[in-house]
C-alpha cells in the first residue's frame, strides 16, 4: 500500500479498466481464476481503503448511526466514481448493497455471471476491516447478466456461504432467504 502521511493514495482510471482486466486474465487463466484474482485484489484494495473511509468518517466509520454509516460508505464510493449504494437488511444475519450504477457492471454484455468479482472483493475487504472481522459479500444479482441492479449480499462466511448454496440449488433471492 503506497501511502503519503498514514493516507492511502488513490487513483483514477477509466472505467473500461474493469472489463479489460476480466478479459485478458480471463484469456489465459480462464472463468474461475479470474473471478478469483479480481476478487482477491479487490479485498487487497478494500483492506486499504477502509484507512480513507474511517479518516473521511473523523477517525471511525462505526460511531456513526447505522443510516450515517450506509450513507457515509455510499457517499464515499460516489464520490471516486464507483457508483451509489443502498443498504438494505435481507435477514438477521444477511445485509444487501444495491447498485443502478455500479461501474465495474458492463450492461449489455450478455455475461451468465455476476460480473462484479473486484468490487465484491472490495467492499468484503473494506467491510472486514472497518468490522475487525471477516465479512463475506456476494453478488447476486448483476447488470452485467442483464439484471437491474447489481446486489451485494454480505454477511458471516457462514450465512453467505449458506445463501450461495440455496442460489446454487435454483433457488431466488427471496426464495433462498427463506431457506436459512
Amino acid at each position: 500500500m503506497s501511502t503519503n502521511s498514514g493516507v492511502a493514495r488513490e487513483v483514477a482510471l477509466p472505467v473500461s479498466v474493469f472489463e479489460a482486466l476480466r478479459t485478458e486474465i480471463e484469456k489465459d487463466a480462464g472463468t474461475l481464476q479470474t473471478v478469483r484474482a479480481l476478487h482477491h485484489a479487490g479485498y487487497t484494495a478494500g483492506l486499504a481503503a477502509a484507512g480513507n473511509v474511517n479518516r473521511e468518517a473523523g477517525g471511525d466509520a462505526f460511531t456513526l448511526s447505522s443510516p450515517g454509516f450506509w450513507t457515509h460508505i455510499s457517499d464515499y464510493f460516489k464520490k471516486r466514481g464507483w457508483g451509489a449504494l443502498e443498504h438494505r437488511s435481507l435477514h438477521p444475519g444477511i445485509g444487501l448493497l444495491t447498485s443502478q450504477d455500479w461501474a465495474e457492471a458492463v450492461p449489455g454484455s450478455g455475461g451468465e455471471n455476476a460480473g462484479c468479482g473486484m468490487s465484491s472483493g472490495l467492499l468484503s475487504g473494506l467491510l472486514s476491516q472497518l468490522a475487525g472481522g471477516a465479512v463475506a459479500v456476494l453478488e447476486v444479482r448483476c447488470r452485467s447478466r442483464g439484471d437491474g441492479s447489481c446486489d451485494f449480499a454480505f454477511g458471516s462466511e457462514t450465512a453467505i456461504h449458506d445463501l450461495y448454496g440455496q442460489l446454487l440449488d435454483g433457488n431466488d433471492l427471496d426464495r433462498a432467504l427463506e431457506g436459512l
